[in-house]
């Protein structure tokens, strides 16, 4: 029998099973607790349930429109203008995907090209850069800045050329939990005035921002949405993240690219999921409320742990939590994040996996979308430590 493997030279040959992956599988081996992956262990909206539940039993079990069902994309475009007053079609400038990772995958693939360059901020989401490496492209990092994780755009301004074609914001940043500010994404316009670079902004955890701040969407910008893919996802906002329901926005001359990809990769996705979403919309505003249910279990979170001998980092959003351990060991954060959860039972994510070069230094993110029992006793882990 041939040996196939040797013959192939793979495309992605730096990249193994994820770290998401392998924590929570050892989480699993050890019967430790996980606050390693970024999903609740508390269960959605019954109601959510209900709608999907009529949806199949009222024969949405077949394929929906390539781009989503209209339903949907009407009630996207509701929200998006409502709190962002960005407005798109939804004919031509909405498109429902198979979540978050999809379509930032698709939205690369449609415009991204062998050679081009892609800015990314680092620490960053792990899906970026296979995405760039796989169509050729050039992942060009720029490290977020001091302890507060702040970009800085004389950097970016430095290291733009004609090999640029896109630039991928995050915010709320995972795994960070900062944000951008309207300051930043003014600095962000100015800066692209003049080029055709583009912009993608993953924007999955829009509704989860604390302590007053105004999630500063892509949308809100003209000059800014006119180029860019924005992302988001459902998975985050209605604790159904196994549904792997998420959309793109984008003006219609990139749409269009977009779908050209989407078509071919996907075509696609879950027509009573979508239904569900989109009834459960037109019903209810848990999508406003999310912050306050997450501001609460943050700082239910944080309070418990401020006397442990880690150093707790600032989260304005998203559901993660930084913990720096550099008081209390020396250890590479992969080697004490298996520590940690082989010895006292608890799982986290080594911050160290988010960055394009080997990088030293004692930062685990936690993911505090959780019961509350479960935050009070991962608490008590923590403080013993």
């Amino acid at each position: 029998m041939p040996n196939l493997s040797a013959s192939i030279k793979s495309k992605l040959p730096k990249v193994g099973t994820t770290i998401f992956s392998k924590m929570s599988a050892l989480a699993a081996q050890e019967k430790a607790l996980n606050l390693s992956q970024g999903f609740p262990d508390f269960d959605c909206a019954p109601l959510l349930k209900e709608l999907v539940t009529k949806a199949m039993y009222s024969g949405m079990n077949q394929y929906a429109p390539m781009p989503g069902l209209m339903s949907l994309r009407e009630a996207i475009a509701k929200k998006t203008e409502d709190l962002y007053t960005g407005i798109y079609h939804p004919e031509s400038e909405i498109t429902v995907t198979a979540g978050a990772t999809q379509a930032i995958f698709t939205a690369i693939l449609a415009t991204v090209s062998e050679e081009d360059e892609v800015i990314i901020f680092t620490p960053a989401y792990d899906c970026y850069e296979p995405a760039i490496d796989l169509v050729g492209a050039k992942a060009v990092h720029i490290e977020l800045q001091g302890p507060e994780y702040r970009i800085d755009w004389e950097q970016v301004k430095k290291v733009i050329n004609q090999r640029t074609r896109m630039i991928i914001i995050n915010t709320p940043h995972n795994p960070t939990g900062t944000i951008m500010t309207a300051q930043d994404m003014q600095k962000l316009e100015k800066l692209l005035q003049g080029s055709d670079i583009l912009v993608l902004s993953d924007e999955v955890y829009e509704h989860i921002i604390f302590d007053g701040y105004d999630h500063q969407s892509v949308a809100r910008f003209p000059k800014l949405a006119e180029r860019s893919f924005i992302i988001s996802s459902f998975g985050k906002t209605y604790h159904t993240t196994g549904w792997k329901i998420g959309y793109c926005l984008a003006p219609a001359e990139l749409m269009k690219e977009f779908r050209k990809a989407h078509q071919y990769n996907v075509f696609s996705v879950h027509s009573p999921s979508q239904q569900a979403y989109a009834e459960y919309l037109s019903l209810s505003n848990d999508h406003i409320q999310l912050k306050e249910f997450y501001q609460y279990k943050r700082d239910l979170f944080k309070n418990a742990i401020k006397n442990s001998r880690f150093i707790l980092g600032e989260t304005a959003g998203s559901y993660f939590q930084l913990l720096d351990y550099s008081n209390i060991s020396e250890e590479h954060d992969i080697a004490f994040a298996e520590r940690l959860t082989k010895e006292h039972k608890i799982a986290s994510i080594p911050t160290s996996v988010f960055y394009g070069r080997k990088v030293e230094q004692q930062v685990l993110r936690f993911c505090f979308a959780k019961k509350d029992e479960t935050l009070l006793h991962a608490a008590e882990i923590i403080n013993s430590i």
